[in-house]
Protein backbone atom coordinates (compact mmCIF):
# COMPACT_ATOMS: atom_id res chain seq x y z
CA UNK A 1 0.00 0.00 0.00
CA UNK A 2 1.15 3.69 -0.43
CA UNK A 3 0.68 6.59 2.04
CA UNK A 4 -0.03 9.78 0.71
CA UNK A 5 0.31 12.66 4.42
CA UNK A 6 -1.02 15.98 4.64
CA UNK A 7 -0.35 18.19 7.14
CA UNK A 8 -3.83 20.74 8.18
CA UNK A 9 -4.07 23.75 9.80
CA UNK A 10 -6.04 22.80 13.26
CA UNK A 11 -3.03 21.78 16.01
CA UNK A 12 -0.54 20.92 12.70
CA UNK A 13 -2.80 17.61 12.52
CA UNK A 14 -0.94 15.01 10.20
CA UNK A 15 -3.93 13.37 7.98
CA UNK A 16 -2.95 10.16 6.08
CA UNK A 17 -4.54 8.66 3.04
CA UNK A 18 -3.20 5.01 2.43
CA UNK A 19 -4.30 3.37 -0.64
CA UNK A 20 -3.59 0.19 -2.91
CA UNK A 21 -2.80 1.24 -6.22
CA UNK A 22 -4.05 -1.94 -7.78
CA UNK A 23 -7.34 -2.07 -6.65
CA UNK A 24 -7.91 1.71 -6.15
CA UNK A 25 -9.50 1.19 -2.54
CA UNK A 26 -8.51 3.56 -0.10
CA UNK A 27 -9.12 4.40 3.42
CA UNK A 28 -8.20 8.21 5.36
CA UNK A 29 -7.20 8.07 8.65
CA UNK A 30 -7.41 10.94 11.29
CA UNK A 31 -9.17 13.70 8.96
CA UNK A 32 -8.43 16.83 10.16
CA UNK A 33 -9.62 18.84 6.66
CA UNK A 34 -11.21 21.99 8.84
CA UNK A 35 -11.46 24.86 5.88
CA UNK A 36 -12.91 24.05 2.25
CA UNK A 37 -9.56 24.01 0.93
CA UNK A 38 -8.35 21.42 3.20
CA UNK A 39 -11.23 19.57 1.83
CA UNK A 40 -10.69 20.22 -1.66
CA UNK A 41 -7.01 18.60 -1.30
CA UNK A 42 -8.55 15.16 0.19
CA UNK A 43 -10.80 15.32 -2.43
CA UNK A 44 -8.39 16.26 -5.24
CA UNK A 45 -5.96 13.51 -4.28
CA UNK A 46 -9.08 10.85 -4.44
CA UNK A 47 -10.69 12.20 -7.73
CA UNK A 48 -6.66 12.57 -9.24
CA UNK A 49 -5.75 9.01 -8.50
CA UNK A 50 -9.14 7.50 -9.60
CA UNK A 51 -9.48 6.17 -5.89
CA UNK A 52 -12.14 4.89 -4.15
CA UNK A 53 -12.98 5.93 -0.28
CA UNK A 54 -14.32 2.77 1.68
CA UNK A 55 -13.55 3.72 5.46
CA UNK A 56 -12.67 6.40 7.42
CA UNK A 57 -10.25 5.03 10.35
CA UNK A 58 -9.70 6.89 13.48
CA UNK A 59 -6.90 6.51 15.90
CA UNK A 60 -8.38 8.26 18.35
CA UNK A 61 -11.48 10.91 18.34
CA UNK A 62 -9.98 13.73 19.75
CA UNK A 63 -10.82 16.86 17.85
CA UNK A 64 -8.29 18.15 15.43
CA UNK A 65 -8.15 13.90 14.43
CA UNK A 66 -11.96 14.20 13.34
CA UNK A 67 -13.17 17.69 12.34
CA UNK A 68 -13.06 16.14 8.73
CA UNK A 69 -15.39 13.24 9.00
CA UNK A 70 -18.68 15.11 8.63
CA UNK A 71 -17.24 16.33 5.01
CA UNK A 72 -16.49 12.45 4.23
CA UNK A 73 -19.08 11.31 5.20
CA UNK A 74 -21.62 12.94 3.33
CA UNK A 75 -19.09 12.95 0.14
CA UNK A 76 -18.23 9.34 -0.03
CA UNK A 77 -20.44 7.94 2.44
CA UNK A 78 -17.95 5.15 4.14
CA UNK A 79 -18.29 3.86 7.65
CA UNK A 80 -16.22 5.11 10.67
CA UNK A 81 -14.03 2.99 12.57
CA UNK A 82 -12.66 3.35 15.95
CA UNK A 83 -11.71 2.06 19.50
CA UNK A 84 -15.16 1.81 22.02
CA UNK A 85 -13.54 3.24 24.58
CA UNK A 86 -12.79 6.73 22.53
CA UNK A 87 -16.55 6.73 22.37
CA UNK A 88 -17.50 9.04 24.59
CA UNK A 89 -15.41 11.76 22.71
CA UNK A 90 -17.20 10.91 20.07
CA UNK A 91 -20.09 12.30 21.55
CA UNK A 92 -18.45 15.38 22.88
CA UNK A 93 -17.48 17.47 20.35
CA UNK A 94 -19.06 20.62 21.90
CA UNK A 95 -17.10 20.06 24.89
CA UNK A 96 -13.95 19.35 23.14
CA UNK A 97 -14.46 22.65 20.96
CA UNK A 98 -15.11 24.35 24.03
CA UNK A 99 -12.39 23.32 25.87
CA UNK A 100 -9.96 24.11 23.28
CA UNK A 101 -11.77 27.30 22.49
CA UNK A 102 -12.75 26.26 18.80
CA UNK A 103 -15.38 27.47 17.11
CA UNK A 104 -15.92 25.01 14.91
CA UNK A 105 -19.29 23.49 13.51
CA UNK A 106 -18.52 20.28 14.47
CA UNK A 107 -20.99 17.09 14.38
CA UNK A 108 -21.38 14.50 17.54
CA UNK A 109 -19.04 11.81 15.65
CA UNK A 110 -21.11 8.24 15.86
CA UNK A 111 -18.78 5.17 15.13
CA UNK A 112 -19.75 2.84 12.49
CA UNK A 113 -17.54 -0.13 13.78
CA UNK A 114 -15.85 -0.78 16.35
CA UNK A 115 -11.76 -1.97 15.72
CA UNK A 116 -9.66 -3.61 18.43
CA UNK A 117 -6.38 -5.04 18.97
CA UNK A 118 -5.69 -7.59 16.52
CA UNK A 119 -8.42 -6.61 14.52
CA UNK A 120 -6.62 -6.62 10.70
CA UNK A 121 -8.17 -4.08 8.38
CA UNK A 122 -8.12 -4.87 4.99
CA UNK A 123 -7.78 -1.97 2.42
CA UNK A 124 -7.73 -3.62 -1.08
CA UNK A 125 -4.90 -6.41 -1.08
CA UNK A 126 -3.06 -4.24 2.12
CA UNK A 127 -3.63 -4.87 5.46
CA UNK A 128 -3.35 -2.49 8.59
CA UNK A 129 -3.12 -4.67 12.04
CA UNK A 130 -4.54 -2.56 15.10
CA UNK A 131 -2.49 -2.01 17.89
CA UNK A 132 -4.14 -1.11 21.19
CA UNK A 133 -2.14 1.83 23.09
CA UNK A 134 -4.11 3.31 25.70
CA UNK A 135 -2.83 6.15 27.83
CA UNK A 136 -3.71 9.24 25.35
CA UNK A 137 -7.09 8.65 25.30
CA UNK A 138 -8.75 5.21 26.11
CA UNK A 139 -9.35 4.25 22.75
CA UNK A 140 -5.96 4.98 21.12
CA UNK A 141 -4.74 2.67 18.56
CA UNK A 142 -2.16 2.60 16.20
CA UNK A 143 -2.21 1.32 12.96
CA UNK A 144 0.72 -1.43 11.51
CA UNK A 145 1.24 -2.11 7.65
CA UNK A 146 4.07 -5.23 8.61
CA UNK A 147 4.35 -5.28 4.86
CA UNK A 148 4.77 -1.86 3.95
CA UNK A 149 7.52 -1.61 7.11
CA UNK A 150 5.15 1.69 8.67
CA UNK A 151 2.99 2.85 11.52
CA UNK A 152 0.68 5.30 11.82
CA UNK A 153 0.89 6.05 15.69
CA UNK A 154 -1.54 8.64 16.35
CA UNK A 155 -0.49 10.74 19.34
CA UNK A 156 0.44 7.94 21.52
CA UNK A 157 4.26 8.33 19.78
CA UNK A 158 5.96 11.14 18.07
CA UNK A 159 9.59 11.73 17.47
CA UNK A 160 11.37 12.70 20.77
CA UNK A 161 8.28 12.82 22.47
CA UNK A 162 4.63 11.44 23.25
CA UNK A 163 1.29 11.93 23.47
CA UNK A 164 -0.20 14.27 25.99
CA UNK A 165 -2.13 12.67 29.08
CA UNK A 166 -3.78 15.07 30.39
CA UNK A 167 -6.73 15.16 28.59
CA UNK A 168 -10.09 13.26 29.87
CA UNK A 169 -9.42 9.49 29.56
CA UNK A 170 -5.62 9.93 29.53
CA UNK A 171 -3.09 8.13 31.74
CA UNK A 172 0.99 8.39 31.50
CA UNK A 173 1.62 5.23 33.43
CA UNK A 174 -1.06 3.44 30.69
CA UNK A 175 1.02 4.91 28.03
CA UNK A 176 3.83 4.80 28.80
CA UNK A 177 3.07 0.89 29.44
CA UNK A 178 1.22 0.39 25.68
CA UNK A 179 4.38 1.96 24.36
CA UNK A 180 7.15 -0.50 25.42
CA UNK A 181 5.11 -3.58 25.20
CA UNK A 182 3.20 -2.93 22.25
CA UNK A 183 5.51 -0.18 19.75
CA UNK A 184 9.09 -0.87 20.96
CA UNK A 185 8.80 -4.67 19.97
CA UNK A 186 7.92 -3.61 16.32
CA UNK A 187 11.46 -3.72 14.27
CA UNK A 188 13.51 -1.20 14.73
CA UNK A 189 13.22 -0.21 10.86
CA UNK A 190 9.75 0.53 11.27
CA UNK A 191 8.82 4.06 10.11
CA UNK A 192 6.50 5.68 12.66
CA UNK A 193 4.35 8.44 11.37
CA UNK A 194 2.45 10.11 13.92
CA UNK A 195 -0.33 12.31 14.43
CA UNK A 196 1.85 15.52 13.95
CA UNK A 197 5.45 16.55 13.84
CA UNK A 198 8.03 14.80 11.49
CA UNK A 199 8.15 11.18 11.13
CA UNK A 200 10.40 8.79 13.01
CA UNK A 201 11.52 4.88 12.98
CA UNK A 202 11.22 2.58 16.16
CA UNK A 203 14.88 1.98 16.22
CA UNK A 204 15.71 6.24 16.79
CA UNK A 205 12.89 6.11 19.64
CA UNK A 206 14.66 3.10 21.47
CA UNK A 207 17.95 5.23 21.61
CA UNK A 208 16.71 8.89 21.60
CA UNK A 209 13.34 9.20 23.12
CA UNK A 210 13.55 10.69 26.66
CA UNK A 211 10.27 9.02 27.72
CA UNK A 212 11.50 5.99 26.96
CA UNK A 213 13.35 3.75 29.27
Amino acid sequence: MQVAIFQFSLFGINTYLVFDPETKECAVIDPGMSTPGEEKAIENFIEDKGLKLTQIINTHLHIDHVAGIPFLRKKYGAPILAHEGDKFLGEGMAQQAAMFGLNLPLENIEISEYIKAGDKIKIGKGVLQVISVPGHSKGSVALYDKEGGYLISGDALFKGSIGRTDLPGGNYKELIDSIESELLSLPDDTVVLPGHGPSSTIGEEKQSNPFLS
